[in-house]
């Protein structure tokens, strides 16, 4: 994968788990984006 330094700002479906959060931080810092979190109840869960 090249490294890229175009990429200006990232719209990120967060999750909160492990793997969203490490990658939301790589995208600030190697690609050097403005990073948007998406966070949305999609009503799945307890009854």
């Amino acid at each position: 994968m090249s490294k890229t330094k175009d990429v200006k700002k990232v719209v990120l479906a967060y999750s909160g788990g492990l793997d969203t959060s490490i990658i939301l931080k790589w995208l600030q810092t190697e690609l050097g984006a403005e990073v948007v979190t998406l966070t949305a109840d999609l009503g799945k869960g307890g009854e």
